[in-house]
């Protein structure tokens, strides 16, 4: 018997999820179930897992199960980038060997593609648009990144657009960058809206059973999975978690559950979105890792997003929020000091799994259990993808990608506690500490 030691608690702040479109949550598990196909974690992952393996098992029951309400945690929690190129920061260039790059640009497309199909066949109501990102710099070190990111576009034949300092106010309204990398090919999204949108369109022989914490796993010739309500027995189980899977007894010591933080503006009153000027939708990432995502929405709010925690459990900690906001306040007020008297009405922190050697895992856990977790960051195209992916391979079926994500040698082993503790939060410290103007 496995104890499941944490489950997800995410703060109740975020800002995605309360301005995405409502829903009732599906009731939560109870008495004893049976069923071939149990899946664990419905974020994009699960939820394009638990879709493909019902399109490819018709006639066979798929269980998909989560601790809190869809949308409530991490992919409802990300600042909504749904990226389709490589971003190998271990290369000079950023794109690193080039046949990886490829295949890495591959499975985001088509993580990108499916999720396009799905919103315009559901009419899920997440202002998904194509509408690029732009990655922007502040000081010398940001802009030699952008140059060597720039080499390694040309070299995977990728487009771009290299806009000086003085033309961003007409893209971004704000003049507080020097330069900025435009690559067109990125698509934004609200994010909890699309993870709602998601789970309201599965198919039929999907049952989703929503705060449902699993507390005990008995693994054998099948899986039994209790909680407080009941329990559940699975023929096959797959593991959709990210780093919760390591409280499922597999991957131990490889995953980071790493938190960063965000806050949504009020609405922009239409003299202030005049003063602040630029596109009326945007995303800009930085080229500092450790420094600060902006985006302008739909609904004319601008996003600030910078901060980093490393929560060891995985579950939120209000601390962090008490301590970013601050940051997130100067953040703003250094790039548009045009927007003064603009308030934050939502700040939220979201968790990442991260591993040190930037892999995730793709395959078989054990007998009869399966997973597709550590999505390093990229969970909206990449949990997409390898969701659908690791269905398709449990059909029996192959390709190129799914040849690619097996032979991944996955996320490596981390240091013991506690040093692993004490390098990873001064990691953290040194990387913002280190982003300077770009924080």
């Amino acid at each position: 018997m496995t104890k499941v030691t944490a489950t997800p608690a995410d703060d109740a702040t975020c800002g995605w999820y309360h301005l995405s479109p409502p829903r009732h949550a599906k009731p939560s598990h109870s008495g004893n179930t049976t069923a071939r196909w149990v899946i664990i974690g419905a974020g994009f992952t699960g939820l394009a897992a638990a879709r493909q393996l019902a399109l490819n098992f018709p006639d066979e029951k798929i269980v998909l199960i989560d601790a809190q309400e869809v949308g409530y945690g991490s992919s409802g929690r990300n600042a909504g980038f749904a990226i389709d190129l490589p971003h190998d920061i271990g290369a000079d260039d950023y794109i690193g060997d080039i046949e990886t790059a490829k295949i890495s640009l591959k499975l985001n497309l088509t993580g990108q593609q499916i999720l396009k199909s799905l919103v315009e066949q559901h009419k899920i109501d997440c202002h998904l648009r194509p509408s690029g990102k732009y990655q922007a710099a502040i000081e010398n070190r940001g802009i030699a990144v952008l140059d060597a990111y720039r080499r390694g576009l040309d070299k995977l034949g990728q487009p771009y657009e290299v806009i000086s300092g003085e033309d961003l106010p007409a893209h971004i309204g704000t003049s507080f960058y020097r330069q900025a990398l435009f690559t067109p090919g990125t698509a934004l999204v609200q994010p909890a809206a699309l993870v709602k949108g998601l789970a309201e369109s599965l198919p039929a022989n999907v049952e989703l059973y929503e705060n449902t914490a699993i507390t005990d796993v008995e693994y054998g010739e099948k899986t039994v999975l209790s909680h407080r309500g009941g329990r559940i027995t699975a023929d096959k189980l797959v593991l959709t978690n990210n780093a919760f899977g390591m409280r499922f007894g597999f991957l131990q010591g490889t995953m980071l559950p790493v938190f960063t933080y965000a806050s949504l503006t009020r609405p922009l009153t239409e003299a202030e979105q005049a003063r602040l000027g630029g596109k009326d939708f945007w995303g800009l990432i930085p080229a500092d890792p450790f420094g600060t995502t902006l985006r302008r929405t739909h609904d004319n709010r601008i996003l600030v997003r910078n901060s980093f925690s490393f929560n060891r459990d995985g579950r939120s900690k209000q601390k962090y929020l008490d301590r970013f906001v601050g940051r997130h306040r100067d953040s703003f007020a250094r790039r548009f000091p045009m927007l003064p008297g603009v308030e934050f009405d939502y700040t939220w922190g979201g968790s990442l799994a991260l591993s040190r050697n930037h892999m995730g895992f793709f395959g078989q856990l054990a007998p009869n259990v399966y997973g597709a977790l550590c999505c390093n960051g990229l969970g909206v195209t990449r949990g997409t993808v390898t969701g659908t992916l690791l269905a398709d391979w449990l059909a029996g079926q192959r390709n190129d990608l799914i040849d690619f994500l097996l032979a991944s040698p996955g996320p490596n082993k981390n240091p013991p506690e506690p040093l692993l503790s004490i390098g990873v939060n001064m990691n953290l410290l040194w990387g913002q500490s280190r982003a300077g103007k770009e924080a």
